[in-house]
């Protein structure tokens, strides 16, 4: 039986242990995590794509998220569970950002928060709750709450002076104190320079193969989307297919009469 992995030990990862992250939000696939051995759970605000059905992740509440982290964080023993900070809860003023923070933490019961960004807004709250001993995750690139002015899901970083600027925001993530970075959707050549130039560890999703960790929805690495298969996800298994086998085979049984058989 492994031991409760610590936000100080997925610190100490970096350069020595790549670190596994996926993102869930319910009781059966975090179970399925821990007993992988997966290293970090994080509960995404993409619960508003993946498990609502919704075009963005900004519709999302902190109630929601509450509710999914405390799902995830009663399932497991082993993994870090980081839960998202939503849209709403991070934008109205530093008060909302860490009153909803900490609520992630309490009721949520998750050991740390997600933040997108780096603004001098978003980077005096982040002050604020890692000097009060709140962890708190960060993440740059494509940031999915920054959708309408990012003019959509595109990669980022792609010109010298954009990935500048994102090197220069993890620098500053790294002096708020946050305990580690994700990169989404950048060229592999500025997340291993990220990764290069910071000492806490970078979790890569389309992000490339220098980063200290990855991290991919588990609903994507399951194959239960066939609609969704952008160019970072590998699918290690095909559960449409099984799960709509069974499923049309369940539904042809009960129409004629083969379920349930008598005994």
């Amino acid at each position: 039986m492994r031991k409760k992995i610590t936000i100080p030990e997925i610190i100490a990862m970096k350069g020595t242990e790549r670190i596994s992250c996926i993102t869930a939000y319910d009781h059966a696939f975090a179970r399925f995590a821990q007993q992988s051995g997966i290293d970090l759970i994080l509960v995404g605000d993409s619960l508003g794509m993946v498990f609502q059905g919704k075009e963005t992740t900004l519709e999302v509440t902190c109630e929601q998220m509450i509710y999914h982290s405390r799902i995830v964080a009663n399932a497991v023993s082993i993994p870090v569970v980081i839960a998202d900070l939503p849209f709403l809860s991070s934008r109205i003023s530093i008060e909302n950002l860490v009153e909803n923070s900490l609520r992630l933490i309490t009721e949520g019961r998750a050991h740390g928060v997600k933040i997108e960004g780096a603004s001098d807004f978003i980077l005096k709250g982040i002050n604020h709750l890692t000097s009060s001993g709140v962890p708190v995750m960060g993440h740059l690139g494509l940031t999915p709450q920054s959708y309408h002015q990012l003019g959509g899901f595109k990669k980022q970083g792609l010109n010298s002076s954009d990935a500048e600027v994102m090197l220069n925001n993890a620098k500053s993530l790294e002096k708020s104190g946050v305990f580690s970075i994700v990169l989404e959707s950048i060229p592999e050549s500025l997340g291993e320079l990220i990764t290069n130039s910071v000492s806490i560890p970078t979790i890569g999703i389309g992000a490339g193969a220098g980063c200290d960790g990855q991290v991919l929805v588990i609903n994507d690495l399951l194959g239960m989307d066939e609609r969704f298969s952008p160019s970072f996800v590998k699918k290690y298994a095909n559960l449409h297919e099984i799960i709509t086998t069974a499923l049309s085979k369940y539904n042809s049984e009960v129409k004629n009469g083969a379920f349930p058989t008598k005994k």
